[in-house]
Order: structure tokens, then C-alpha cells, then sequence
């Protein structure tokens, strides 16, 4: 779960008091249909409204909200979500690199509590129109003019011959036959059914259009009277909207194009998932991130964590996601794919010793020469509710190293601790981090779709970062090198550089539990394009070059004395590397 704080930097509309009918029907009809959800709400009892969400205003401009994409809020306040790393991870990026209008305030000083400036149009009623003396001049003035321009065409439509008469009107019969009567219109009316010989046309039946096949003199006729006729109809609403009574639309503010706005500062929190081991309520050692944590405040309550799980939905846990696992097998970088001929479990042997199931694989496309010999990989799966921690990982290194050729960690989120173990390596063991989609988890049952395919088991490199400082001033900077990912084809570890990263951050002062980002990198360098541009002259260009590049920004050792990077590739799967900042 993901809380979006959002400031007043994305401040559009506030409709508090307003008279719904001076509101734009979609508008309108949104604000019924959430005062009728309201109501219903409000008559449930208090334990039923768990599901209940406060979904705040959107422009309808920008088409409606869909999963996973980020939306322009119009309203300060606090977004609570449910969702995958994939979205806040495009979300960010969003934000960070998007620009919006900036309203029209009318009253300058107080900013968006003074309100917005908004679009007027005139109210037209059918009583304004009745009583509005200037409507007779207008009538007057264009009375003689339009009487010319019908005898004109009339005098035209005289010498159109009968056989034409005929010709023309076969084609609304022929229109009827082949698209029903239904399909005839007014239009067609005027255009094809020319009156008798002897019969003139009035205003109300002078065509709209003309036909190809009018005589020159009628065509032009025509012509000449409908542009008198839209002269007069011009004036006409002219005169009426002149006369009527403003009224603003207060879903439309007035845009000033000659200030472009940017986004403010904001945070993207999530819920710290509980450190404990598969199926147990206990207290994980971190290493040298372990200790009391600091003392909360007064809104948050603290509460035992359990498991509540018993053997029985362990063991059920474990064997999906080896059946998952052997179905899938286990995907590398560039789309290169490990499939496990064997994946046997272990789990309830009793001399696992922490691993979970072991087994063979082979490229994808190759064939295993020898499918009953020993195993080569060992596989353990982490916590369903909970990172993989350093302890995990440094119980099962030294048994798997005398049995195993390589091992694998698949798990829905790792820590900062976990993943520094793995970067000091083992000279006899390849660790790999595989990180597990959230949708297989069993609390999202019948999201998954169990299929061959699916990318379930993702690999992603350790990131290659080093620590510069400090320097005569005690400021650090950290270097984003790239990515150290396995090739399983070659059985080689490949440094990627910067191409495989779609972004960075830092956190200059990690606690070692929860990472709060401080800078933020993006090195695709189209997605600062247009802000750029937009602010061109206003920003050091040198900044936006910054901010996709691969070396951060000067920042002291604070309490913590650790700065953490956190690497995330297009999928959103992420990766995080410590430094310790004590002055050697």
C-alpha cells in the first residue's frame, strides 16, 4: 500500500458550496453519482465502510483515470493506493518530470484560498430572449435584405426545367430504397424535392446545401441567400448573448500560459512490511542496522505483528511457488531465461537447512544431458508477508556452497542489509535476487494467470556504486557505474553501465529500514524533455543534465552516518547498495 502526499503544487479545483446546476454536465453528473455512493455509505454501519475510498476531483480534459497510470490530482490532500512497484515507479517519474497550467487567481495575495478566475459564457433563457428590445432592430435590418436574395432565388428556380425537377428528386427516392426512410433528413428534403413550376419557395424551405446538379444561376442563388441568412443569425445570437446575464463555469479555470508550473515537493511512503522468518512471529537481527527503532508519535499505534500461519499453510505456501517457479523458471536480463528440468522440494526433509527446493536448469532451448544427477541450484523462497533479511541469507550461504554450483533468493522485497551480503559474494557460490511479482503472492489469489510466460521469477543485477568523499568541505557524492548482472549463456558476470537503469536514488541518510529518497535520477534523458523546454531560461540547463545523469549531488554525512542507493530497471524491480560515511 502507497501514500501519495501531494501538495498545493498540483492545486486545481476546489468546489465547496457550489450550485451544481452552474456545473458542466460530466461534472454534474460525477458529483450525483458521489453524493448518491455518500449516502449509501453513510447508512452502513462503521465496520462496513472498510472498502470505502475518497477519490478527489479529476479534469475531465484528461480523459478518465486508468490502472496503473498516474493522474493529475486537482486537490492538496492525502491518495491512498493499492498497487505494484511498476506504477509508483512510473507515478514518480510523472510527477517529477511533468509541467501544468497554473490558474488565474483572483486575489493575488491570497493565492488558491482567494479562488480562481474562471471561464464566463452567457445564460440564455428563453425569457431573456422574449424581452430583449434590440432583437427588433436586428430583424429590421436584415428583413429587406433577405426578401432580395429569395426572389432572387426564386426567379432562379423558375427556369429549372421539369425533367430536371425529376432527376433530382429520384435521388431521396433512390436514398430511401437503399438506407430506409428513417435515413431522410430535413436537408435532404430542401435539397431534392424541388417544389412545382408554379410554387416558390419560402424562408423555411430554402435549401441548406446545393446539389451538383443545379443549373449555375440557382447554385449561386442559393449560395447568396444562405450567407445573408448566417450574417443575420450572427447578429442575432450577438445581440442575445449580449443581453444575458454572465455566469462562470467553476470546472473551467482561466489558464495563464506566461507562468509554467512545476511539481513541489512530495513524498511516496509506503507500509513497512514486518521483518520475520517464513511462518514465524519473531525479531530479525539486521547486522549493524539492528537496535531498538526509534520511538513513534502519538498517531501511530503500535500492535504485535503475527503470522497467524500454521504448518499447513506454510507447506501450501512453499509448494506453489515451487510448482510456480518449475512451470515459469527464472528470468535474466536482456530476456534470457533459466528453465529448471528438475525442481524437487526440500522443505519438510529436515536437513534443508533453510533451503527450500533444489534442482537443475538449462537455458532456455537446451536440453539437460543428465536430468538424475546431482542438483546444481538451491532455491530459497522469502517471507509471504516481509523482505528477505541479511540473517536469511547468511544461514544457508555455507551449506549451499558445499552442495550447490548456484543459489537462488526469490522474494517479493529484500532489504538493505540482505542485499549488501549478497554483493560481498561467495568464491564458490552465484547468489542471484529474484524478485517475485506481487500478483503471485496467495493474499491476491485469482490475479495471477498461471501460465508459461509469465515473467513471475525476475532477475535483476546488483548495482556497481562507489563513494567519493569526503572532501575538504566533508560533502560526499555517490556513482551510479551501472549494473553487474549473470549471463547465464556465457556463465559470466557482465557489467551493463548505465543502460539497463531506468532510475536512481539516493538516500543520504539511510536508517537501514525504510529508504527516503533525497535525489532522484532518471537516466532516460527524453523524459525531461519537454520540461526543459518549457522552462528554457528560467532553469541552468546544466541542472536537467543533472538530473539524468550518473553522479549525484554533494551531500554531508548526517545522524545515520549511511547513504544508500536504490536502482530500479524498466520493470520496476529494484536493487539497493549501502555505504557507510565514518571518516576512515
Amino acid at each position: 500500500m502507497v501514500v501519495a502526499r501531494v501538495g498545493e503544487f498540483i492545486v486545481g479545483l476546489q468546489i465547496v458550496g457550489t450550485d451544481i446546476q452552474r456545473l458542466s454536465l460530466p461534472m454534474r453528473a460525477e458529483i450525483q453519482r458521489r453524493q448518491r455512493r455518500g449516502a449509501m455509505l453513510a447508512a452502513q454501519p462503521e465496520g462496513d465502510r472498510r472498502g470505502a475510498r475518497r477519490i478527489p476531483f479529476q479534469r475531465f480534459s484528461n480523459g478518465p483515470a486508468q490502472c496503473g497510470h498516474a493522474v493529475q490530482v486537482q486537490q492538496p490532500e492525502r491518495i491512498t493506493i493499492d498497487t505494484s512497484r511498476v506504477a509508483v515507479a512510473i507515478a514518480r517519474q510523472r510527477l517529477l518530470t511533468s509541467r501544468y497550467d497554473f490558474f488565474k487567481l483572483k486575489e493575488e495575495l491570497n493565492g488558491v484560498v482567494g479562488g480562481f478566475r474562471y471561464k464566463s459564457v452567457p445564460h440564455i433563457s428563453l425569457k431573456g430572449i422574449a424581452q430583449n428590445p434590440n432583437l427588433d432592430l436586428v430583424f429590421a435590418k436584415h428583413e429587406r435584405v433577405l426578401e432580395e436574395k429569395l426572389a432572387a432565388v426564386n426567379a432562379a428556380l423558375a427556369n429549372v426545367s421539369p425533367r430536371l425537377r425529376n432527376d433530382i428528386r429520384s435521388k431521396l427516392a433512390l436514398k430511401q430504397r437503399q438506407e430506409g426512410k428513417k435515413a431522410i433528413t430535413d436537408a435532404d428534403r430542401r435539397r431534392w424535392d424541388l417544389p412545382a413550376i408554379s410554387k416558390p419557395w419560402e424562408h423555411w424551405e430554402v435549401p441548406f446545401d446545393t446539389d451538383p446538379d443545379y443549373s449555375a444561376d440557382l447554385t449561386k442563388a442559393i449560395e447568396e441567400y444562405r450567407t445573408a441568412w448566417r450574417a443575420k443569425m450572427d447578429e442575432v445570437n450577438a445581440c442575445i448573448a449580449a443581453s444575458a446575464d454572465q455566469e462562470e463555469l467553476v470546472d473551467q479555470p482561466e489558464v495563464d500560459r506566461k507562468i509554467t508550473r512545476v511539481t513541489g515537493p512530495f513524498t511516496v511512503e509506503a507500509v513497512q512490511p514486518p521483518e520475520m522468518s517464513l511462518g514465524d512471529a519473531i525479531e530479525v537481527d539486521t547486522g549493524q542496522f539492528a537496535g531498538e527503532p526509534e520511538k513513534l508519535g502519538e498517531t501511530f499505534v503500535i500492535r504485535e505483528v503475527q503470522m497467524g500461519e500454521s504448518t499447513q499453510n506454510l507447506e501450501a505456501y512453499l509448494s506453489k511457488m515451487v510448482d510456480l517457479l518449475r512451470m515459469d523458471g527464472v528470468r535474466f536480463p536482456d530476456n534470457k531465461q533459466k528453465k529448471f528440468t528438475r525442481l524437487d522440494p526440500i522443505y519438510a526433509t529436515g536437513s534443508s537447512a533453510g533451503i527450500h527446493a533444489e534442482g537443475r536448469w538449462v537455458n532456455v532451448g537446451e536440453t539437460d544431458d543428465d536430468l538424475e544427477g546431482e542438483a546444481t541450484v538451491g532455491v530459497v523462497f522469502g517471507p509471504q508477508y516481509g523482505p528477505i533479511t541479511a540473517k536469511m541469507i547468511e544461514e544457508v550461504i555455507r551449506p549451499a556452497a558445499r552442495r550447490y554450483e548456484d543459489l537462488v533468493f526469490a522474494g517479493f522485497s529484500f532489504d538493505g542489509p540482505a542485499q549488501a551480503v549478497i554483493d560481498e559474494g561467495h568464491p564458490r557460490l552465484r547468489m542471484h535476487l529474484a524478485h517475485i511479482r506481487p500478483d503471485v503472492n496467495p493474499g491476491m489469489n485469482g490475479l495471477l494467470k498461471e501460465q508459461p510466460g509469465s515473467q513471475l521469477f525476475t532477475v535483476f543485477g546488483r548495482p556497481r556504486t562507489t563513494l567519493d568523499g569526503p572532501d575538504g568541505e566533508g560533502m560526499y557524492r555517490l556513482t551510479m557505474e551501472g549494473v553487474d548482472i549473470y549471463d547465464p549463456v556465457t556463465n559470466a558476470i557482465v557489467d551493463t553501465g548505465a543502460t539497463k537503469v531506468a532510475a536512481w536514488f539516493v538516500d543520504s541518510d539511510y536508517d537501514g529500514r525504510t529508504f527516503c529518497i533525497t535525489q532522484a535520477f532518471f537516466p532516460d534523458r527524453s523524459a525531461w524533455d519537454k520540461l526543459s523546454k518549457a522552462l528554457d531560461g528560467v532553469i541552468d540547463p546544466d541542472r536537467f543534465e543533472a538530473f539524468s545523469g550518473t553522479v549525484s549531488l554533494a551531500f554531508p554525512a548526517e545522524g545515520h552516518k549511511c547513504a544508500a542507493v536504490k536502482v530500479i530497471d524498466p520493470r520496476g524491480n529494484e536493487v539497493m547498495s549501502v555505504h557507510s560515511l565514518e571518516a576512515e
